[in-house]
């Protein structure tokens, strides 16, 4: 069997459920998009990201989202692998300037108390009119909060309940979780994105307003 057709039978079988296979293949693939992110990685951001930082991101989204692949085989899929970590680069590259010029809309305010920055968090990630306010109380807001976090895989829900609601610094909670200050900026990016998803179908936070 060619490599071509051994990485389109992984795929193939990745795609049907398999663990065994997915792994095999982001393996064999993963390498590549390795050395193309390490070559967009400057000098100046090698002391807060590398391009292992990039990749431990980009295999979990790949792990989370390979339903969202539907066409394609191997060629494609690596494509595919190679976006996820072009905008997980991104993401961290821009959190990181963010952060030298912080805007107060895209941080939660510490010392309100747990339900105050619940409800603050989830007005910063909605995309719709509605906010927590005119839908639920901040009590029940915090809750469903609690609940969503509590889904998303545990390095996205540390560094959202660490920096976003306890008001911790990326530096700090990067040195807790053993992670790079970019690699916090590359989590954080990615837990919002599913949080908005998981409100906004849960809670209806982010839709009409009920």
């Amino acid at each position: 069997m060619s490599t071509d057709a051994r990485h389109d039978d992984l795929l193939a079988k990745a795609r049907a459920g398999s663990t065994d296979a997915l792994t095999a293949l982001l393996g064999d693939l993963g390498p590549t998009v390795r050395q193309r992110i390490a070559a967009k990685i400057t000098p100046a951001l090698r002391p807060t990201l590398d391009e292992d930082d990039v990749m431990q991101t980009t295999y979990l989204e790949a792990v989370l989202r390979l339903d969202r692949f539907t066409t394609g085989g191997a060629k494609e899929f690596l494509s595919w692998l190679s976006r996820l970590a072009e905008n997980n680069l991104i993401d961290a590259v821009r959190a990181m300037e963010s952060a030298k010029r912080p805007d107060p809309r895209k941080r939660v305010a510490p010392g309100g108390g747990p339900d105050e920055s619940a409800v603050a968090l989830i007005d910063m990630l909605s995309t719709g009119g509605a906010t927590p306010s005119r839908v639920v109380g901040r009590g029940e807001a915090a809750a469903l909060l609690d609940m969503a976090l509590k889904r998303l895989p545990p390095d996205y829900e540390r560094v959202v309940r660490q920096y976003d609601l306890a008001g911790r610094s990326a530096a700090e909670v990067g040195r807790e979780m053993g992670r790079s200050e970019g690699a916090v900026y590359m989590l954080r990016a990615r837990a919002h994105d599913q949080l908005a998803e998981l409100m906004g179908s849960d809670s209806k936070f982010f839709s009409q307003g009920g």
